[in-house]
């Protein structure tokens, strides 16, 4: 019987860094080409699981470019504030 795993919240997704992120959506993506096979060789019994896995890449491919774009984005500056109104 397959290894089911339990699907990934966007909350438990906030707290982890890039490269925790990267490994997760790697091991994600294996647990997509098993389930494929399975499905092909009809052994699949739960087939709402690869949705699940492919919603679930989606939302780590998501949080990767959220926290890639906040990185590369400098910090905007400040506004200036008039020194002062001469009447």
């Amino acid at each position: 019987m397959a290894k089911e795993k339990k699907a990934t919240t966007a909350e438990d997704l906030k707290g982890k860094s890039p490269d925790e992120l990267k490994t997760l959506l790697i091991d994600l993506r294996k647990q997509q080409m098993n389930m494929r096979f399975q499905r092909a060789g009809g052994a699949l019994e739960n087939t709402s699981m690869m949705r699940k896995v492919r919603r679930t890449i989606a939302r780590v491919k998501t949080f990767l470019n959220q926290q890639a774009s906040a990185a590369d984005k400098p910090a905007a500056p400040k506004a200036k504030k008039s020194a002062s109104k001469a009447a």
